[in-house]
């Protein structure tokens, strides 16, 4: 019988008839499955050891679904290589998926290809960077081309590290300088345990993206990435006092910090930008989600004809989407109704922008804000002292 022709159903049978009972390895080769839309999947750009053991293209997205992983594909995990305790942060903290770029160098150059290499990537909503803090002279700059990178492919979110040993002042110098609505700053460093032996204080931006993906899976994006604890984490390279945290909330710096008895925790989420309504890291994550998903899942309807069917489709397929969100708790309001709006209709598609092949939906949407702080009233009267509240407070922006 020709190789053509072999039954291999029949020399399958043979095989596992001579064989014991037990677990055996059979190679199986499916069609592949399609990745689903998902959220909190940062990109981390960082530098390789001098010798990483192993042919790695620089600036190639390589995807981790498991810390092991980054052994085998990218290179062991050496001291003081902050890509590796960056990744490793996030699966400590319930990450799921990411992407690991390795940069050529710590060039300026470098920075901006692995930027491009990860500009088409439509499954990831987060980009940590933890290798641009080690040059103080220009690590604002790069912070900043990320952040500027994120903005300009419209879907993500950049979490910024702040510099080893800075102070409450400095790294207010970091925010001033730094602008941007799609990215946070986290402060201070985080202690670790070592690859080899002891301990290591690193940049906390893996642990912080872990707990933006565990957030995000049991909450949604539009529950405030805080309040939440970071595991892995041993110490702070700095204890944040209350007054401390009152100088830098305001500044729209991120605090990690330590509480006896529940742990070393995130407590802050504000985002880069001065502007009100993208005071929130959630707040903005909600809005970056939705054109994501718009991206994701309506991609079909490309080259479709520019009429009222298509419009009426468009408001349906939103209107969808947006009253899942609001079950959920991502909008304000006691109805659909009151917590968004879809328009797509010839108001908002003209002749000429039709003759532009041009669809123009309008949406408004009411994100829900964080409960930042819990406000009791102390009423002092007749019966003695009695408590009232908790209220909520304008929010101080």
């Amino acid at each position: 019988m020709s190789k053509a022709g072999i039954d291999k159903s029949k020399v399958r049978q043979d095989y596992f008839t001579e064989r014991h009972p037990g677990v055996y390895l059979e190679d199986s080769f499916g069609l592949p499955h399609r990745v689903k839309f998902a959220t909190g999947v940062p990109a981390f750009l960082g530098l390789l050891s001098a010798n990483p053991g192993m042919k790695i293209k620089p600036n190639t997205p390589i995807m981790l679904s498991l810390w092991p992983q980054f052994g085998h594909q990218v290179e062991k995990p050496t001291p003081g290589s902050y890509l590796a305790y960056a990744v490793r942060g996030f699966f400590e903290n319930g990450g799921q998926r990411c992407y690991v770029v390795p940069l050529e160098d710590d060039t300026f150059g470098s920075l901006e290809k692995g930027l491009e290499a990860i500009a088409s990537l439509n499954t990831i909503d987060l980009v940590c960077a933890p290798d641009l803090v080690k040059d103080r002279a220009r690590a604002f700059e790069d912070q900043q081309v990320v952040v500027n990178g994120c903005e300009k492919a419209g879907d993500r979110f950049a979490i910024l590290d702040s510099l080893q040993g800075d102070n409450c002042q400095q790294v207010w110098d970091q925010w001033s300088a730094i602008d941007g609505r799609d990215g946070a700053i986290y402060y201070p460093w985080v202690k670790v345990k070592g690859f080899d032996s002891g301990y290591e204080v690193v940049p906390p931006c893996g642990h912080v993206a872990g707990v933006y993906a565990r957030t995000d899976r049991l909450r949604g994006v539009h529950k405030a990435p805080a309040n939440e604890v970071l595991d892995g984490v041993v110490d702070l390279e700095r204890l944040l006092t209350n007054a401390d945290q009152d100088y830098l909330n305001p500044k729209h710096v991120n605090c990690l910090r330590f509480f006896p008895g529940r742990g070393i925790r995130v407590w802050g989420a504000r985002t880069l930008s001065g502007q009100p309504a993208w005071t929130y890291v959630n707040v903005r994550r909600v809005f970056l989600t939705a054109v994501r998903w718009i991206e994701w899942s309506m991609s079909d309807i490309v080259f479709e004809p520019n009429n009222p069917k298509l419009w009426a489709r468009i408001e349906r397929e939103l209107t969808t989407y947006f009253n899942d969100q609001f079950r959920a708790g991502a909008f304000k309001g006691r109805t659909p109704q009151e917590a968004f709006y879809i328009k797509c209709n010839a108001e908002t598609n003209p002749p000429e922008i039709r003759d532009l092949s041009q669809v123009v939906t309008e949406i408004g949407l009411a994100p829900t804000i964080p409960y930042e702080f819990v406000v009791v009233r102390l009423i002092h009267g007749e019966k003695g002292v009695t408590l009232s509240g908790p209220t909520r407070p304008r929010q101080l922006l």
